[in-house]
């Protein structure tokens, strides 16, 4: 399988999901900065990946740090965690990440050895814990997988909405994943696959993950989710997440909320697959999830031509939040959480 994120001695290397499914281009990122752009622009993109990204981004920029005193390096540190952190606003991720990079270099600062050495021993130990994340994203997301494949009968047809496969993550994927471990398992798995406009994350990224594993994909336009179901030609939705607030609430790519609406007017299961990272305790709902506003450019252009009258307003909203009403459960490498998400969710955070 393809690489979606690595350390190399040269910087962090990605591919480039802006230039998928025509190229497969990879590009190394040699500064912070370079990763902060990258995760603005959506070169890289989904959640975990995102963090995955943040955690290698500052280590990146602590061992290019010229700081000399632990004062100082303190102060590259927050200065750098402060232009990753400004990237995307909605992925908890990347703020989880963010804490967990801040733990670890606080914990060798109060380290007893000499300064030079202590200075050493933090930016070795920054860019031990991003990989650290990045190979725990991964196991993570197989354990998903394997929990997930469960809710998935033999032979039945899932609809995915965005991309939550290895693009969105370290590797293997959360939604996708619970769909690889099913396939591995024997089971005749077939996926619907949304466009997901204004990106074309399912068209361009999940129809390509899936068609590269042999899973056979269907692809379809947003609005045509309605009419499948309908038809009855699905048996169960299943998408990643951003962020998940502590009574279930999810915020995940915008769309997600009607198809969600649409599989309980029809019945259908619609689950959730997310590491804990991706839920935010200290979030009571969704009312209070930040939602990213995006360039109105990605809605009147597709791949750099103009779709509408020039001087027409529009709108981006990225995410839109679905309430826990509509989840039938949520995946995590610990359990399944169901009704009541206030509760299920504490106990599988250890809270």
């Amino acid at each position: 399988m393809f690489k979606t994120i690595e350390w190399t001695p040269e910087g962090v290397r990605m591919i480039d999901q802006t230039r998928l499914p025509l190229e497969e281009v990879y590009v190394t990122c040699r500064t912070y900065s370079e990763v902060a752009e990258a995760i603005r622009s959506m070169v890289i993109r989904g959640a975990p990946a995102i963090g995955v990204a943040a955690a290698m981004g500052i280590a990146l920029g602590i061992q290019h740090s010229a700081a000399r005193s632990e004062p100082a390096l303190r102060e590259d540190f927050d200065r750098i965690a402060s232009v990753i952190s400004a990237t995307r606003p909605t992925a908890v991720n990347l703020f989880w990440a963010v804490k967990r990079m801040k733990g670890v270099l606080e914990e060798v600062l109060a380290e007893k050895c000499g300064g030079d050495k202590k200075l050493r021993r933090a930016r070795e130990r920054l860019v031990e814990e991003a990989q650290s994340i990045l190979a725990e994203d991964v196991a993570i997301n197989r354990e998903i997988g394997r929990r997930g494949a469960a809710l998935l009968p033999d032979g039945s047809t899932v609809l995915t909405h965005c991309n939550a496969g290895a693009l969105a993550t370290g590797g293997y994927g959360t939604a996708l994943g619970v769909i690889r471990s099913a396939a591995e398992q024997g089971k005749a798995i077939r996926v619907f696959a949304d466009e997901t406009r204004p990106f074309l994350q399912g068209a361009r990224l999940t129809a390509w993950e899936l068609a590269q594993d042999g899973i056979p994909v269907t692809l379809i336009t947003d609005s045509m989710a309605g009419y499948f179901m309908k038809e009855r030609r699905l048996q169960a939705v299943i998408v990643g997440a951003d962020r998940i607030a502590a009574n279930g609430d999810v915020a995940n790519k915008i769309g997600t909320y009607s198809v969600a609406v649409l599989a309980r007017e029809n019945g259908i299961p619609f689950y959730v697959a997310a590491p804990l990272s991706t839920i935010d305790l200290s979030l009571a709902s969704g009312e209070e999830i930040p939602v990213e506003e995006r360039s109105s450019r990605e809605v009147t252009y597709l791949a750099g031509r103009s779709i509408a009258p020039v001087g027409v307003e529009a709108l981006h909203p990225a995410f839109d939040v679905t309430p826990h009403r509509y989840v039938a459960s949520i995946i995590t490498e610990r359990g399944v959480a169901r009704e009541p998400y206030e509760v299920s969710l504490r106990g599988l955070c250890g809270s």
